[in-house]
């Protein structure tokens, strides 16, 4: 499933995948991506024939290669798929709920959307032409992967990593001169939903897909905060990969999204919260402290109690975990202030050494 789908020419397929035999026999791959299991499942369950569908997954994804920030041998994703409309306007909708996942995290100031079109069957082949004549009078610079897959894909080149065949990518001819009318109108009604929907971006001739069911948009929000692995969301339009599953032609776009990439870029806050330790004075007022703790907790102040031991040594462990504050919680003090002021805690600063006392309803709006 995942050879057909990722292409058998792929870094993922021929370098990354999980794939071995298990106590049975049988051929197992852990997965490598997500879109693949959805498209078998539509036509598994015969979804195909109720449509639109709108489809998201999460969960952990496999691939074998060299750890790094940014880039794991166990990662998650996210995805999401719509499944049934051929026009822009879907490619334009799904891009902008990326855009807002990942402006309600935060991060819409690290990233920057970038979009390319593939084109259509038509333009592609024009354009696969126009590749191999440049590349094949380069062939003896190019990398031994690219130089197979000259042969077999020449778009997937233009993904290449290796330092040599990026400086001849830079170079190498783009799709615009090669796009049919249909294509060209279907990109350009994709950048006014784009513009409609109020989300910006930068165009980028260099995105591909390289398989023969991807068409028109493909996309990336990308980020210079990363290092090297700079793509946080990345998708496209894949008309033909249900039928290449064994269902109807339908068309479909989608997207994933790595969760670990995404985390790195969220800013923790400023301010760390307010770490509290609430220390009954004897054991009789553990009960008290009990109370006082979870009034902390539920206002959402980071707050401990010490457990055991003498006040000294409770003050002691407070000190030992960095705790900001101590409270000191009495509960023979509690019953005899709390018919009057109500003034029960003494609350104190352990950085600067200051005390003060305060009611049990006071410390939330305190620490706040």
């Amino acid at each position: 499933m995942f050879a057909r789908t990722l292409g058998e020419t792929s870094d993922v397929v021929t370098k990354e995948m999980y794939t071995f035999n298990d106590r049975g026999g049988d051929s197992i791959t852990l997965r490598p991506e997500g879109t693949a299991g959805v498209a078998r499942a539509l036509v598994s369950n015969g979804l195909t024939q109720s449509l639109p569908q709108k489809v998201f997954y999460a969960g952990p994804m496999f691939r074998y290669e060299r750890p790094q920030r940014g880039r794991l041998r166990q990662f998650h994703q996210i995805g999401a798929e719509l499944i049934g409309p051929a026009e822009p306007l879907a490619d334009a909708e799904i891009i902008t709920m990326g855009w807002h996942i990942l402006r309600e995290l935060g991060v819409d100031d690290s990233v920057v959307l970038e979009i390319n079109t593939l084109g259509d069957k038509e333009s592609r082949e024009a354009y696969r032409a126009a590749l191999i004549e440049y590349f094949t009078a380069h062939r003896d610079l190019l990398s031994e992967d690219s130089q197979i897959r000259l042969g077999l894909n020449p778009m997937r080149i233009l993904d290449s990593k290796d330092t040599g065949d990026k400086k001849l990518v830079a170079n190498a001819p783009t799709i615009e001169p090669y796009l049919s009318s249909g294509a060209a109108s279907f990109y350009y009604s994709l950048k006014r939903c784009l513009h409609d929907f109020d989300v910006s971006f930068r165009e980028n001739p260099r995105i591909v897909r390289g398989l023969d069911y991807y068409s028109h948009t493909a996309f990336e929000f990308v980020t210079d905060k990363l290092g090297a692995q700079g793509t946080v969301v990345a998708g496209g339009r894949y008309d033909g990969l249900v039928a290449e599953m064994g269902g109807p032609a339908t068309p479909a776009v989608g997207w994933a999204a790595g969760i670990e990439r995404i985390g790195e870029l969220i800013t923790p806050p400023l301010t760390p919260p307010v770490n509290v330790s609430v220390l009954p004075v004897n054991d009789q007022s553990e009960r008290f402290a009990i109370a006082v703790l979870m009034e902390l907790r539920d206002s959402g102040v980071s707050a401990e109690i010490a457990y055991k031991g003498n006040l000294k040594r409770r003050l002691q462990r407070a000190n030992k975990i960095g705790a900001k504050f101590a409270v000191f919680a009495d509960i023979k003090r509690f019953i005899q202030r709390e018919q009057d002021e109500g003034v029960a805690l003494g609350v104190k600063n352990l950085e600067t050494g200051e005390q003060r006392e305060m009611t049990v309803h006071e410390l939330s709006e305190y620490f706040r």
